[in-house]
């Protein structure tokens, strides 16, 4: 049976210890090392599984009276890195999309009216104390923009397919095997352990990922122009400015998305690679080459998001 998980991709910066305020960061410390925290490979199903009692409470609860206090945990080189799941704020944001994308009969019919006003009452008043709006954490239902794969390298890539596991090679990869992308396990609460989830992703250093981010937008203006593509990479540039602190880690998990393709789809998925040479393409004039790149890739996400409409 495929984990009750959404069909969504998700990008995530996760900080160092030394972003946070001294109390943030004490509590973060001793929330890294807690063994009742939710694991990793656990974490996403944790989260999902909580907002939709939220939703299906009478009446449905759009979002939670309180902040969250989970995040997800990284650990490189001996220090942490935390990604806080912000579940408050994602909520009221991922509300006021809902209401503003969907005709109002049709939404009162997920959130009654009074409890999506009341929702928005309390959002105004927290935005009016003036507390930061961006989140660590971007989402993405049945796609994964192809603004997010440039700021990657291919040998950052970590898939794993029920106890089969192509790793990445190089520094990039977390230390240790609960945390990293090497095998990760989950304990379970009597003891023993499992094989991670099926999973892929991408993880870099925040330099890194900014100077490729920087050249695709580069390149995109000089050859392409104005566009959708160049909007989105520097929607993305912006995004990062706002709140990665200089020694963050950026990650890309497909998330749910990987249980709408098959073992083979995923090995052969190189979205990441198909979008650099697609970028190298366009640097050394091959326009060809950055065509073809660029197609392969667009047509692989366009086929994925049209699994929506599948009945």
């Amino acid at each position: 049976m495929l984990p009750n998980l959404p069909y969504a991709a998700y990008l995530r910066v996760y900080q160092p210890l030394i972003a946070f305020s001294n109390r943030e960061k004490a509590y973060w410390r001793a929330y890294a090392a807690s063994s009742r925290r939710p694991r990793r490979s656990d974490a996403v199903a944790t989260e999902h599984a909580e907002s939709l009692r939220r939703l299906v409470s009478a009446p449905p609860v759009p979002v939670p009276e309180r902040e969250s206090g989970d995040a997800y945990v990284r650990r490189l080189g001996g220090e942490v890195y935390v990604c806080p799941w912000q579940t408050r704020l994602r909520s009221w944001l991922g509300l006021r999309d809902f209401r503003t994308e969907t005709p109002a009969r049709l939404s009162a019919a997920f959130i009654p009216e009074p409890v999506a006003e009341a929702a928005e009452a309390r959002f105004e008043q927290w935005r009016e104390r003036g507390e930061p709006m961006r989140t660590q954490i971007l989402t993405s239902t049945w796609t994964v923009p192809l603004a997010w794969f440039s700021p990657f390298d291919a040998e950052e890539r970590c898939l794993v397919l029920g106890g089969e596991e192509q790793q990445p090679a190089d520094a990039a990869d977390p230390d240790t095997a609960e945390h990293g992308l090497r095998g990760e396990r989950a304990r379970h609460p009597a003891g023993g352990a499992r094989p991670a989830p099926r999973t892929l992703l991408y993880v870099a250093r925040m330099a890194e990922a900014r100077r490729r981010l920087e050249r695709a937008i580069a390149l995109l203006r000089e050859h392409v122009g104005d566009s959708s593509a160049l909007s989105e990479a520097a929607g993305l540039q912006d995004w990062l400015l706002g709140v990665a602190h200089p020694r963050a880690l950026l990650e890309l998990d497909y998330g749910g998305l990987v249980h709408l393709v098959d073992d083979e789809g995923l090995r052969q998925d190189q979205s990441v690679a198909e979008v650099g040479a697609a970028l190298t393409g366009l640097e050394t004039g091959e326009q060809e080459l950055a065509t073809a790149m660029y197609q392969r890739v667009s047509r692989r996400w366009k086929e994925m998001e049209a699994l929506k409409h599948a009945n």
